[in-house]
C-alpha cells in the first residue's frame, strides 16, 4: 500500500470538486489532492454541446445509475445520469446555466444556515462567472474562469414558442439570472464559441500545472480513514491496487448527491443501525445521512411537427448531418451547438404563489427516452417540472463494496402538492401549445395524445412517462436539526477534519438546473476552508 501527503484531499472532480481543488492550491504551499473515479474528459462529444446525447448512458464517462422500481412512478426504473470524469456532471449535463431564485437561498439562511443567504451567496456566483453578453454587472460577472454565455441562434420553433409564452400572459425575459425568474426567454449557458465550459475546463485545467496540486483519476474512493473521530485520509483503488492518502488538514468530499452520502456511510458515518446490517461499524451514528434526497421530475410534450425543419430531421439525414457537422467545424453554430434547453419559462401555476413553482424547457426536437435517439419524424418537445417538490427519498447501500451502486429511492410524486402542481403544469403545456405561434406547427400532438385530458389521466400519463431532469439533491443537508448532516461552515456534524462541499449539503432544491448552483457551493467551500469570506454585494 503507497501513502501519499497533503494538506487537503478532495474527492471527486465534479462541478465543485474541481473549484475547490483550484482555489485551495492557489496558494503554493499548500499541498492538494484531488481524486477522481473517472479518467480524464478527452472523450470528444464532451466538448461539442449536442454530444450529452452520447454520454447520457455512456458508461465511460458517466456513473448510469438507476433507480429502485417504486409505485408512484408504475414500478419504473430510471436512469440517473452522474459524470464519472474530470469535470463531473459539468462534462455530460445539458449546459444550462440557472442560478435559481433568491428566495431559494434566503429560505436556506431560514432554516439556520447562516452565511447562504441570496446577499451571501452572489458574491460567490460574480466571482465564478465570465459573462458574455448582455447582463446587468449587479448581477453578473466578468472575469471569472466559468464562461456563461447567451443563445445567440434562434430557431424558428424556439421564436414560437416565445410567442406563445408571451400569449398566455407571461412577460419576455431576457436574464432569467438577474433581478427576477418569473417569464419566458433563451437559457444562458456554460458555452463559448460553441464549445462546453465544464467545470474541468474553467477551473481545474489551468490549475493542473501547479507542482502543489495533483490529480488523481480512476482512484475509486474506498472510505474515509479516522484517528478516533478525526479525518485524516482516504484511501482508493486504483489499478487493482488499493492506497492511501493522508490528509494534514481536511477531507473534503465533492462526490454529489449519491458518492459523497455513499462514502460517508461506507466510512462508518451514517444511521447506525442500517450500517450495522452492512457489517460497517459505526464511527458515528448520523441517521441524516442519505436522507433528505430530492429531484426535479418532468414530464414531456411532444409533437409532430408540419416542416422538416427539427434537429430530428438533420440527425435522420446523413446529406444533412454531414452539413452540421460542417457548420460545426467551421463556425461552432449549427445543430451541434444546442444545449438541452433552448427556451426557458418559469411560471406560476397559482396567481397567489409569490415566486414561480414551474419550470418549462423548450427544445426543437423530440425523443422517447434520453439515450433512445431522437425520433425519425419531425419533431419538438416542451417539457414541465415543479421546482420545489415536497417529496423525499432516500439512499441506502446495498454493499458494503464501494464498487456497488447504492440503492436510490426518489419517491416521486408522493407528496399531493406535487403531483397537484404536475397536472396542473401539463395543463399550461396545452395552453402553450394552443397559441396561434406554435400551433401553427404542430402536425399533432405524439404524446400524450388527444385521449389523456382529465386530471387523473393527466396524472396517470406522467407516472407512466415522466422522469428525472437530473438534478438530485439533499442527501447530506446543511442545517442543525437532527436529520442535518454538515453545518452552515459544510463540516459534518460530530467529526472533525472533513466537509462536505456538493449538491448533496442543499437542505432544499434550488427552483432550476442545479450546475452553477453546485459551483457557487464550491467557490464558497473553498472560502469557508481557507477562512475568508467575500462581501457581500
Amino acid at each position: 500500500m503507497d501513502t501519499i501527503e497533503a494538506d487537503y484531499i478532495v474527492v471527486g472532480a465534479g462541478s465543485a470538486g474541481c473549484v475547490v481543488a483550484a482555489r485551495l492550491s492557489e496558494d503554493p504551499a499548500t499541498r492538494v489532492v484531488l481524486l477522481e473515479a473517472g479518467g480524464a474528459d478527452r472523450n470528444i462529444w464532451i466538448h461539442i454541446p449536442l454530444g450529452y446525447g452520447k454520454t447520457i448512458a455512456d458508461p465511460s464517462v458517466n456513473w448510469c445509475y438507476e433507480t429502485e422500481p417504486e409505485p408512484g412512478t408504475n414500478n419504473r426504473r430510471m436512469l440517473w445520469p452522474r459524470g464519472k470524469v474530470l469535470g463531473g456532471s459539468s462534462s455530460i449535463n445539458g449546459l444550462a446555466y440557472v442560478r435559481g431564485q433568491h428566495a431559494d437561498y434566503d429560505h436556506w439562511r431560514q432554516l439556520g444556515n447562516d452565511g447562504w443567504a441570496w446577499a451571501d451567496v452572489l458574491p460567490y456566483f460574480l466571482r465564478s462567472e465570465g459573462k458574455i453578453g448582455v447582463g446587468d454587472a449587479v448581477f453578473h460577472g466578468r472575469g471569472g474562469p466559468l464562461t456563461v454565455s447567451d443563445i445567440t441562434e434562434r430557431h424558428p420553433l424556439c421564436e414560437a414558442y416565445v410567442e406563445a409564452a408571451k400569449g398566455i400572459g407571461l412577460p419576455f425575459n431576457p436574464d432569467m439570472n438577474g433581478a427576477t425568474q418569473e417569464g419566458v426567454g433563451y437559457f444562458q449557458t456554460t458555452t463559448k464559441n460553441g464549445v462546453r465550459v465544464s467545470a474541468a475546463k474553467a477551473f481545474l485545467k489551468p490549475a493542473m500545472s501547479r507542482p502543489n496540486l495533483r490529480v488523481i483519476t480512476h482512484a475509486l474512493a474506498q472510505r474515509v480513514l479516522f484517528a478516533n473521530r478525526q479525518a485524516t485520509g482516504v484511501t482508493f483503488m486504483q489499478g487493482g491496487q488499493l492506497q492511501t492518502v493522508r490528509a494534514k488538514r481536511e477531507v473534503i468530499l465533492c462526490g454529489g448527491a449519491i458518492n459523497s452520502p455513499q462514502l460517508l456511510m461506507l466510512s462508518g458515518v451514517g444511521p447506525g443501525a442500517d450500517l450495522a446490517e452492512m457489517g460497517i461499524e459505526t464511527r458515528h451514528d448520523l441517521p441524516g445521512v442519505g436522507q433528505n434526497l430530492q429531484d426535479h421530475y418532468q414530464t414531456r410534450f411532444s409533437y409532430r411537427c408540419t416542416k422538416p425543419f427539427t434537429v430530428n430531421d438533420v440527425m435522420t439525414s446523413r446529406l444533412r448531418m454531414v452539413q452540421a457537422g460542417l457548420q460545426y467545424l467551421l463556425a461552432r453554430k449549427g445543430p451541434l451547438s444546442i444545449s438541452a434547453g433552448q427556451v426557458a419559462i418559469f411560471a406560476k401555476t397559482r396567481a397567489d404563489l409569490p415566486e414561480p413553482d414551474i419550470q418549462f424547457h423548450f427544445i426543437p426536437f423530440s425523443a422517447d427516452r434520453p439515450a433512445a435517439g431522437l425520433h425519425k419524424f419531425s419533431g419538438f418537445t416542451q417539457n414541465v417540472c415543479q421546482l420545489r417538490p415536497e417529496s423525499r427519498g432516500e439512499i441506502r447501500l446495498k454493499s458494503p463494496d464501494p464498487s456497488v451502486h447504492p440503492a436510490l429511492w426518489p419517491n416521486y410524486l408522493a407528496a399531493e402538492i406535487d403531483q397537484r402542481v404536475m397536472i396542473d403544469g401539463l395543463k399550461m403545456s396545452r395552453a402553450l401549445a394552443a397559441q396561434p405561434s406554435i400551433r401553427q406547427y404542430i402536425e399533432s400532438e405524439y404524446l400524450p395524445g388527444d385521449a389523456v385530458h382529465s386530471d387523473d389521466a393527466l396524472l396517470a400519463y406522467a407516472r407512466e412517462y415522466g422522469g428525472t431532469i437530473y438534478h438530485p439533491c439533499g442527501t447530506a443537508k446543511m442545517g442543525r436539526d437532527a436529520m442535518a448532516v454538515v453545518d452552515a461552515q459544510l463540516r459534518v456534524h460530530g467529526v472533525t477534519g472533513l466537509r462536505v462541499a456538493d449538491a448533496s449539503v442543499m437542505p432544499t432544491l434550488v427552483s432550476g438546473n442545479t450546475n452553477a448552483a453546485c459551483i457557487m457551493i464550491g467557490e464558497k467551500a473553498a472560502d469557508l476552508i481557507r477562512g475568508r469570506a467575500l462581501a457581500r454585494n
